[in-house]
């Protein structure tokens, strides 16, 4: 079976998110995709971010529109700072045979070095990055991001949404509508647990 790994902080679930899930599964012709919600995002230290529980029932009703997607909680239930290598482990263990292929956008993709064991990480999986307009690395220069990465990159073809969840957030506490930025279900759970500020 051939697992698309979508995982973030979801902070809130948005467009983006979704679209780059859809590309993902379309063009790669994935059996399925997992959202996982990190549960203490190392990467986002010194940030505040939304309640765990919050998060997870945004993506919860990001996914049930979709048969083929699912959510796991293995990196909330994790004690300590959750990285995107230990989690590939875990799953590689439990579905032994099946394909993954990790899902994320270009700056996650030049981020990539700090991430955490991230040699380790490209030998567990493929990565299918969504293009941020023509700015498609060269080979030479993802061999000079990390070596080995350019034989594990995947290039997905993705409308360009020009915003982000920090935007999100400070649509929603200024009580702008949502439409178009997030799913209507999550602008509904954002204003009625009045998530960042929202009334």
């Amino acid at each position: 079976m051939k697992r698309g790994i979508l995982g973030g902080t979801f902070d809130p679930v948005h467009r983006a998110h979704v679209e780059l899930a859809e590309c993902a599964q379309e063009q790669l012709a994935l059996d399925s995709v997992l959202w996982i919600p990190a549960g203490d995002p190392w990467r986002k230290k010194g940030r505040t971010i939304a309640p765990a529980e919050d998060r997870l029932a945004m993506v919860r009703l990001t996914v049930e529109t979709k048969p083929t997607w699912s959510v796991s909680t293995s990196e909330l239930e994790r004690k300590s700072p959750t990285y995107s290598v230990d989690t590939l482990e875990e799953l590689r263990e439990q579905h032994e045979g099946d394909n993954f292929t990790l899902v994320l956008g270009q700056d996650a993709l030049e981020d990539l070095p700090n991430w955490h064991e991230p040699k380790r990480l490209i030998q567990l999986t493929t990565l299918a990055v969504a293009v941020r307009g023509d700015k498609r690395q060269t080979n030479t220069e993802l061999e000079a991001l990390l070596p080995g990465l350019s034989k594990r990159v995947t290039w997905l073809d993705m409308p360009q949404l020009p915003f982000s969840a920090t935007q999100v957030r400070t649509l929603a506490s200024q009580g702008t509508p949502l439409v178009g930025f997030v799913p209507t279900a999550v602008e509904a759970y954002i204003r009625a647990h009045h998530l960042y500020g929202a009334s």
